[in-house]
């Protein structure tokens, strides 16, 4: 399995762990990003991206978090 994806989701399942289900997206974002930091992950929160549909470029879109690791990028979308 990918490394990358594996200390992501044990950086998930921590937070989840302690703070448990039911909160805002934000708290978890907050939390998730402390757990990267603890963890010596690195990741941009709010990460600005322009997608493309068909012809059209769609602006002003963001992503959750951005986490690069090793030359390896990985897109968190938090819920």
């Amino acid at each position: 399995s990918d490394p990358l994806t594996e200390k992501i989701i044990g950086a998930a399942i921590e937070v989840h762990r302690i703070l448990g289900p039911g909160l805002l997206e934000s708290v978890y974002e907050e939390a998730l990003c402390h757990e990267f930091d603890l963890r010596g992950i690195r990741y941009q929160r709010q990460a600005p991206v322009e997608m493309v549909y068909k012809d059209k470029i769609i602006k002003d879109q963001r992503i959750d978090l951005l986490v690069e690791d090793e030359g390896d990028r990985a897109v968190v979308d938090l819920k």
